[in-house]
């Protein structure tokens, strides 16, 4: 094959060298095996019935469920189960932890949890509290815990915060938003400031409105899909069946990534038994850009689709403002900036280019690897040019996708769980309430942390999550959280922050009902803009001291605030609170009679079929993006001996195929083939010039720690970078954040690897 026509079919990239423990395949037996010892074991009976019960998916937000049923997407596919899936339920029907537990156990001993130990204590099955200088946590009454969050919540309202995940439903992220606003503030930190807000910023610039504009049955109608810095094959495997569909019709595939992830590759889905064992084909060109330089990347593509003549230039004069710029960008920006820049060859993004460019409908998705970087808008900002520039959005089959990784996280923001409040809902909550809200900016997650650091926040609420093991710089994180007079943690089951994330006065963990065990019906929202009603259900936790979000929040609000500005207590049935939803919420109007009719709908004014987009003038906003300066410091700088022979990498942290955001399931990767934690995955190249070979012990030396003792493993990962497991690996970095989003850049932390007996 010669070097013309080589980058036009390269499904496999330059730097493919895997180690000895990496399979052939993504998915594939494992997969069935696992469900077996699962189903069939004897937590199977429930297993089974929590698979089929009218619920969301607990794991990512490609997950099924709701009124269609627990193996059915919202196009009406049955047999829509993964292994994600099992997993999260799994650790959820797990027994109570027991009551004399906690008098057994010091919360110093705790305190040597790892994530995946804390998660198999089980579940949280009644009310406890560390008080301040005691050593153990202990049971509590329901009144002494709404005693004293009563008076928590009744400091000012600029010293009051929440913090929450996406794994509650959309009444209970309504009711937070609802309760924290009457209360005058609006620190509403969440989860996905530390990730997608970059997705989120960028898109409302760019389009006006800030989720995907693709529905998974426009995605199904594509003929070419770009996934950039998402490794879907481990985080959102349903869609993986989609891209195997995809291929099989003939779409072709671009997937940008500096590591080889097997998965995306090839990828056995127990949905395709043809393809169970071999794999099916997923990636038709695999392209490894330097961690951090998407931007680079991307204007080589737009580079390229100009000099091939590619670009729409009657679509972006009729619905685009700003283009001239942005063309004019890519075609000054020299071959040898931006290769250099990326690491990607032209001959490559010339393919890119032209797959691209020739296709009729193409859909951009995208994760964190585009988004955890100090330029994550200006990353997403070069994808939506690129789409813009080819006519690819607002059309059938094509536009642009952000990759979400929890269940309900984007519910969360459209409820108005976001320091960002959309003028619109403002204006409805205000007249909902009988008063303006604050004018005072809230706290976003970075923001809390370091207001709790400087010692402005009294009291936190965090509606699951894990805010002490998220955050980078992990000392940082407990001594902010430390700080805190009274930290509220309302959840299912233990993590790090439990134990780690102490308050200095009063910590208090809620235990709740999950999903598929409320008394009362609640709604989720997709990734792709679809709202799913989840039945009600039973926990199997008999003789639990449980309690729902709902039913918690709201007596919570009328403990604080009486029955001004609402009625408190009416809110605990969630039928009206979908209501308000529908009253305050754009694009949520059918929720009001989701109760009478059971019809699951697409939120309005998300999906783009033709190419009006929802800013004032109609058109698309379009902005220049300037190329990253990616040099890494020196070794020296760490602190280091100059003498100490060692390597300076871009590490890009990140999940475990057994792992759902910072909860641990495995403590091995079976698919890079990491056998623990505390690895490093190098490209071979990089260690041996540093004199480092495979399974030898290094230090990993960050700007804030060092984590020692680390196995490396060789990996198909570019040179120049490696890969370390969140959220172990925090420890060791400080929060280098995305000034316009507050987004940390997980994805790019500079580090010195060196041989642990090095002095």
């Amino acid at each position: 094959m010669d070097a013309e026509t080589q980058p036009l079919n390269q499904p496999v990239p330059p730097f493919h060298e895997v180690n000895e423990a990496t399979p052939a395949i993504g998915g594939g037996p494992s997969v069935i095996q696992y469900w077996a010892q699962h189903t069939l074991s004897p937590e199977g009976p429930k297993l089974w019935q929590t698979l089929l019960h009218n619920s969301a998916c607990l794991s990512c937000s490609w997950g099924t469920g709701g009124q269609k049923g627990g193996f059915t997407n919202e196009t009406g596919e049955k047999l829509q189960r993964c292994m994600k899936s099992v997993e999260a339920i799994s650790a959820e029907l797990k027994p109570a932890i027991a009551p004399q537990f906690f008098e057994q156990h010091r919360i110093s001993e705790l305190q040597q949890l790892t994530s995946m130990e804390a998660d198999r204590l089980g579940r949280w099955s009644f009310p406890v509290i560390l008080r301040a200088g005691q050593t153990h946590y202990e049971r509590i009454s329901w009144e002494e815990v709404f005693t004293i969050a009563a008076a928590a919540f009744r400091k000012a309202p600029e010293r009051v915060a929440s913090y929450s995940s996406g794994r509650s439903s959309n009444e209970a992220a309504y009711l937070l938003q609802l309760m924290i606003r009457a209360m005058g503030s609006n620190n509403l930190a969440d989860c996905s400031d530390l990730c997608h807000a970059p997705s989120t910023t960028g898109l409302k610039q760019v389009f006006g409105t800030n989720t995907s504009m693709v529905s998974l049955e426009n995605l199904k109608k594509a003929d070419c899909v770009v996934l950039a810095g998402a490794n879907s094959a481990y985080n959102h495997p349903r869609l993986m069946n989609e891209l195997i569909k995809l291929r099989e019709r003939g779409a072709r595939i671009i997937v940008i990534n500096p590591m080889m992830e097997i998965g995306l590759v090839k990828f056995g889905s127990p949905a395709f038994p043809t393809s169970l064992l071999q794999g099916a084909e997923i990636s038709s060109l695999y392209l490894q850009p330097i961690p951090g330089s998407d931007v680079a990347l991307f204007i080589g593509i737009q580079k390229s689709l100009i000099e091939q003549g590619l670009i729409k230039e009657d679509y972006l004069k009729a619905h685009t403002e700003g283009w001239e710029a942005v063309v004019e960008q890519a075609r000054s920006t020299d071959w040898l900036t931006i290769t250099e820049t990326c690491g990607v060859s032209q001959l490559e993004i010339e393919a890119a280019a032209k797959i691209i460019g020739t296709a009729e409908r193409v859909v951009f998705g995208w994760a964190m690897g585009i988004t955890q970087h100090e330029n994550g808008v200006d990353n997403v900002f070069s994808i939506a040019n690129t789409a813009l520039l080819t006519g690819n959005a607002g059309k059938e089959g094509a536009g642009t996708m952000p990759v979400r990784g929890h269940s309900n996280v984007q519910g969360f923001g459209s409820m108005g769980v976001t320091v960002k409040l959309k003028q619109e809902i403002q204006d409805a909550l205000e007249k909902l309430l009988g008063r303006p809200l604050s004018k005072v900016q809230g706290y976003h997650t970075r923001d809390l942390i370091e207001a709790a650091d400087a010692g402005k926040v009294d009291t936190l609420l965090c509606l699951g999550g894990n805010l002490y093991g998220a955050n980078p710089d992990s000392n940082q994180a407990k001594r902010a959280l430390g700080n805190i007079e009274t930290i509220i943690y309302v959840a299912t089951k233990p993590n790090l922050g439990h134990f780690n994330g102490l308050a200095k006065q009063n910590t208090i963990v809620i235990p709740v009902l999950n999903r598929f065990e409320n008394p009362h019906k609640t709604t989720v929202e997709s990734g792709n803009n679809f709202v799913r009603l989840n039945d009600e259900g039973k926990t199997h936790l008999q003789t639990a001291d449980l309690i729902s979000e709902i039913e918690f929040l709201t007596e919570l609000a009328h403990r604080i605030l009486g029955n001004d500005p609402v009625d408190w207590r009416k809110l605990q049935d969630t039928r009206y609170v979908r209501q308000l939803i529908a009253q305050t919420i754009p694009g949520y109007e059918k929720i009001g009679a989701i109760d009478d009719t059971n019809a699951e709908f697409t939120i309005g004014g998300r999906i783009f079929t033709e190419p009006k987009f929802a800013n004032p003038s109609g058109k698309a906003m379009m902005f220049t993006t300037p190329l990253p300066n990616l040099t890494l410091p020196e070794p020296e700088a760490f602190g280091v001996p100059a003498s100490t022979p060692g390597v300076v990498v871009a590490i890009m942290t990140g999940r475990s195929y057994a792992q759902h955001n910072t909860v641990v399931y495995k403590i091995g990767d079976h698919y890079r083939g990491m056998p623990h934690r505390n690895c490093i995955l190098m490209n071979r190249l990089d260690a041996e010039r540093a004199g480092l070979a495979a399974h030898q012990r290094v230090t990993v030396q960050g700007d804030a720690g060092k984590l020692e003792n680390v196995e490396v493993i060789y990996g198909a990962v570019r040179p120049g970078a490696a890969v370390m497991f969140y959220p172990e690996v925090n420890v060791i970095f400080k929060a280098r954040t995305e000034r316009r989003s507050g987004t940390p850049a997980y994805k790019r932390v500079p580090a010195l690897v060196y041989a642990s007996n090095a002095s």
